[in-house]
């Protein structure tokens, strides 16, 4: 044990050598003045980073579905869902969410992280074509940490191919054994570099080599789309997806994961993954406030089309400025800084010379040399907000580093 103390310790003072210690920043949500925080102090901090990306985590009829449901059925599920933890509120989310999507089935998981993990390591691990043939698993190479410790966590083969290259993709399906079974695993809008999934192409390459597809939707649900169904719904191909897989915790600003598809092919998955089966349901109050902001954001869309003004409004502030906006195809907007000491101590300074709070960035998450702050507009940050954020960055970023990336 004291050997395991002592790797620790030459482990982490290694980390805090390297620059990419993580120290969380405690901010406290105001519900009423989104999306200004509060540090412990009592400061007000103007946040760039959350993942609420429409601000529904704070919308009154979403608060008051949660606290009703509080008040109702109680703060927590009490059990499993095979033990007393599946409500007919829980049965409406599923089938809320499998409709969204234009699927059959709809399966709520306790995040998103667990969604992917539990779901692709039960596919995985399944043997459709007898128990000596092995799934073999394409997957980009910037997934998630989550679809990747499901991957990893499975007895399939994988086989890595390059971010988006549609190319390479067909390549490596070429190249596996015809009657293996096979699934490309990918995302739709990718979190740290902002870009989006060539979907239709990717799915019309799979099935012509008789591939499934595994979609993960997480930054993108809620926000895409005419009923924020995704980047799947927005370019008419989530019939061609097999699986859709989505949060309920950053559009729709509340908590949980989920996978929509095929009745059987959700039922096998609700029937093994111990993600799914040995753990507490989903509170009642998070379900039905996510009940209530997947509704709401399916029948209006006055957020999605503010955010992408917002978006844009200070995409074009920032590239005026000369600051250093990386490419950037959706509604995130990495500023690229590029040494893990320093990107840190960028963020540092916006907290505690100008109270504004941009996440930091560092290695393993993007590689050495990448890091950079991660902005994420909301449709509730103002013109002067943005002001303000332009103006703090130009005094932090010496001339030299404000270079288009």
């Amino acid at each position: 044990m004291h050997r395991f103390h002592d790797f620790c310790r030459r482990s982490l003072d290694d980390i805090k050598r390297q620059g990419r210690y993580r120290t969380f920043t405690s901010l406290q949500k105001q519900a009423d003045r989104f999306p200004l925080y509060r540090r412990p102090d009592g400061r007000e901090v103007l946040v760039w980073s959350s993942n609420d990306y429409l601000g529904m985590g704070v919308s009154a009829a979403v608060i008051e579905a949660a606290a009703e449901a509080a008040h109702s059925m109680g703060a927590g599920a009490g059990g499993t869902r095979n033990i007393g933890g599946t409500s007919p509120q829980v049965h409406e989310l599923e089938a809320e969410l499998a409709d969204l999507h234009g699927k059959q089935a709809g399966l709520l998981f306790t995040s998103g992280f667990v969604s992917n993990q539990a779901a692709l390591a039960a596919i995985l691990n399944s043997t459709p074509e007898g128990p000596d043939r092995r799934w073999i698993c394409f997957s980009d190479e910037k997934n998630h940490a989550s679809m990747i410790a499901g991957i990893k966590g499975s007895r399939a083969v994988v086989q890595i191919f390059r971010h988006n290259d549609i190319a390479h993709l067909g390549e490596l399906l070429a190249a596996a054994p015809a009657d293996a079974p096979k699934l490309v695993a990918f995302e739709s809008v990718y979190s740290m570099d902002a870009d989006i999934a060539p979907i239709g192409r990717i799915c019309e390459l799979a099935g012509r080599f008789g591939a499934m597809t595994y979609l993960d939707e997480v930054h993108a649900v809620g926000l895409y789309g005419p009923q924020g169904g995704g980047v799947s719904e927005r370019d008419g191909v989530a019939p061609c997806v097999d699986i859709i897989e989505g949060t309920l915790a950053k559009g729709f600003g509340c908590h949980g994961g989920y996978i929509a598809g095929d009745a059987e092919v959700v039922d096998y998955i609700r029937s093994v993954a111990p993600g799914f089966i040995f753990t507490t349901s989903l509170p009642p109050p998070t379900v039905v406030a996510a009940l209530a902001s997947v509704r709401h954001l399916r029948r209006d869309p006055d957020l999605r089309v503010k955010l992408f003004e917002r978006t844009a409004a200070l995409k074009a502030r920032l590239l005026a400025a000369g600051l250093p906006v990386m490419h950037s195809e959706s509604h995130i907007l990495p500023l690229h800084i590029g040494e893990a000491a320093r990107c840190r101590a960028v963020s540092q300074r916006l907290l505690d010379e100008f109270a504004m709070y941009a996440t930091p960035i560092n290695y393993p998450t993007v590689p050495r040399g990448g890091e950079r702050l991660r902005i994420t507009p909301c449709p509730f940050h103002t013109d002067a907000m943005m002001d303000r954020l332009v103006d703090a960055l130009t005094i932090v970023l010496e001339p030299e580093r404000r270079v288009a990336a």
